[in-house]
Formats: C-alpha cells, structure tokens, sequence
C-alpha cells in the first residue's frame, strides 16, 4: 500500500485502555449470576466485535439461553464499577497521540463497544472525547468487526480517503476489519500472541514501541 497516510485510527480497548482484563471479569460475574460458569479465554474469539457479541458468542458456546442485549447491559454495569480503580493507559498512548498530531496526522478512536463505555474509558485515561478528530462507537454501525464498516465510516467522517488511514488494533476481528476497509494496519499484541496479529502490516508487542514510521512509512 503506497497511499500517503494522513491519519491514525486507534481501536480502544486492548489498544489504548487495559480494558480486556475487566470486561472478561465482568463478563464472566455477569454470567455466574445467571448461574453459568465461563472461563477466561472463551471469550477470546469474540474480542473486537462488540460486547453483545462478546458475551453473545460464548452464551451460544454453552448453548446458554440469554438476550445478549441485556447481558450486554449487565456486564458494563458490573465493568463501571471496576474502572475508577483499576483501568489504565497502557504506557505509551498519550506520547503516540501527540507524536501523531505533532506529524500532523488525524487522529480518532473506533471501537466497536457502547458509546457510553468509550467515553468513561477515554475521559479516565486522559484522552477524552474532545481531544480526538473523531470517536466512532459500536452504536454507528450495523456491522460490526470483522466488517469494515466502522473503520469506513471513521474515514469519511475525518474526510480522509481509506487508503489514506492505518488502523491499530489488538484482535484479530479488528485486523480483518481494516484489510477489508482497505487500510494499513498494525497490530499489538497486548489482548492475543504476536503470531495470531501477523495478518497486519506491521506487530509490534506493545504500543509504546510503535513509531511514526510504523504507522506512515512515507513520513
């Protein structure tokens, strides 16, 4: 891909916020309430599509009657109560946003999750909604990751070309999402294995080890 990038799309959980590791805590209370016992990585094939998605496919793995909708609710209640505390930026975010827009690159935040979790979980690490070009949420699309929808539709709302954007994700949904937007993409390997991220563009461990380079060779 040889476009010249002009901006930056970050996915939010697993990317910037240690998130992961809270939503499967509460994923899993909210199903031990119903009276389910799930384990931890069930919910691994689901991440990056979205939470009703999330809980939604690890119910059909048990063939565990549920309205995913409403488990969905239950989990971010459980998962709200856990972030005052323990959710974090992983290190290195702040410094990347920055060095992105001191590269005079657009940035903005797309993630298939509920709008009212992108905003508690941006506004505690720092980077509130207001400091972003655009914030898409899992509510502006019908398709959610592995469909390229969300990631199309934070290109047009930047008025950038697809060609002309790079994603950052951690899952595999994700990267699947911006290839079929037509769009650059690397990966960190925060959530899954290095070697589960190797469709993407680029892998690197962690994000605070990713460049400008990385993201705009052309740069």
């Amino acid at each position: 891909m040889t476009s010249t990038i002009r901006a930056v799309i970050f996915d939010m959980d697993g990317v910037l916020t240690d998130s992961e590791p809270l939503i499967n805590a509460a994923a899993i209370a909210m199903f031990k309430e119903k009276g389910l016992t799930v384990q931890p990585d069930d919910f691994l094939p689901f991440v990056g599509a979205g939470e009703a998605r999330y809980v939604g496919g690890v119910a059909e793995k048990y063939n565990f009657s549920m309205d995913p909708i409403e488990g969905k609710h239950r989990t971010y209640e459980i998962y709200f109560e856990l972030v005052p505390e323990k959710l974090e930026a992983f290190p290195g975010v702040v410094i990347l946003v920055d060095a992105c827009r001191s590269a005079g690159l657009r940035v903005a935040v797309a993630s298939s999750a509920d709008g009212n979790k992108v905003r508690v979980n941006l506004q505690k690490i720092g980077l509130p909604n207001e400091k972003w070009d655009a914030v898409i949420s899992g509510e502006f699309v019908e398709h959610k990751k592995p469909a390229p929808d969300i990631f199309l539709l934070t290109a047009e709302t930047l008025g950038v070309d697809p060609a002309e954007c790079v994603v950052v994700e951690d899952a595999v949904n994700g990267i699947q999402a911006a290839k079929a937007a037509g769009m650059r993409s690397v990966g960190v390997a925060h959530t899954l294995p290095a070697e589960q991220l190797q469709a993407a563009d680029v892998v690197k461990q962690k994000i605070a080890e990713i460049k400008i380079s990385d993201l705009a060779p052309t740069l």
